[in-house]
């Protein structure tokens, strides 16, 4: 295992969490990675805790000109990535050590192209709720239609066999836009270990959204990334509510 791994990190305003992020990318046990951190005009001190982590060669501090959203944040950083494996991080998510180790022999023994992991939840101080979350064994075209499966904190592919990704200007569910693309070159296999945590209810977060702010963001998805015509949109906004529901009785566990 000797392949570069690209880290993809979007910020805005995670100041008081972007530290503990950084150290766990730091603390991974496979070592040949770049981080690509695309900051969105963050407003508080979120450039001043950088700052402090980028003796380490393998940091790259980028700014956008204006602030734009995570699509396009994501975006940059897929242009900017030399990488053969692309991962993906939150700036106020948290990784286990082994992660990425782990993760890439999984793909690698199995001859996988697009993988994702279980995580956990841990509240806004970092302790965890005893939530924790998996998902389908193998997810395809059609299972990602049903429903975004991975946590985006878990994800990694192979550019070599994806090429590069780029998505439609939305502000919500650019990571599901993104994993709608990707599932076109490679089914989505689970390695069934938790090596991630999840960041709930931060301020702005997709976790502190009524359902009906989300419902209204699916639609938007489909019509705006996936250029489908209303019905379809309506169609497939319907399957992932009822899919929504499905993963909380069976993959979600307290």
């Amino acid at each position: 295992m000797s392949d570069l791994v690209s880290i993809v990190m979007p910020s805005y305003n995670t100041g008081r969490y972007i530290a503990a992020t950084l150290n766990s990318v730091l603390s991974q046990t496979y070592r040949n990675w770049e981080l690509l951190i695309v900051d969105d005009c963050s407003t508080d001190n979120t450039d001043e805790v950088v700052q402090q982590f980028l003796s380490d060669q393998r940091i790259r501090y980028i700014k956008n000109e204006q602030n734009s959203g995570a699509a396009v944040s994501r975006n940059r950083a897929l242009r900017e990535a030399k990488g053969k494996w692309i991962a993906f991080l939150d700036s106020d998510d948290l990784w286990i050590p082994e992660k990425l180790e782990r993760q890439i022999q999984f793909m690698e023994k199995n001859d996988y192209h697009f993988s994702y992991t279980n995580y956990a939840e841990i509240d806004v101080s970092g302790k965890r709720n005893g939530i924790k979350v998996t998902g389908p064994k193998k997810i395809t075209k059609t299972g990602f239609l049903n429903y975004c499966w991975p946590g985006c904190l878990t994800v990694m592919y192979d550019r070599d066999i994806v090429g590069l990704i780029q998505i439609a200007d939305i502000k919500k569910n650019n990571d599901y836009a993104m994993w709608l693309k990707v599932c076109q070159k490679a089914d989505c296999y689970l390695l069934d270990e938790e090596l991630a945590l999840y960041r709930r209810g931060r301020s702005g977060s997709v976790s502190t959204h009524s359902i009906g702010t989300m419902i209204g963001w699916h639609y938007k998805l489909f019509i705006e990334a996936e250029g489908q015509n209303p019905v379809t949109a309506v169609f497939n906004t319907g399957r992932n509510m009822i899919f929504g529901l499905y993963k909380k009785m069976r993959y979600v566990s307290r």
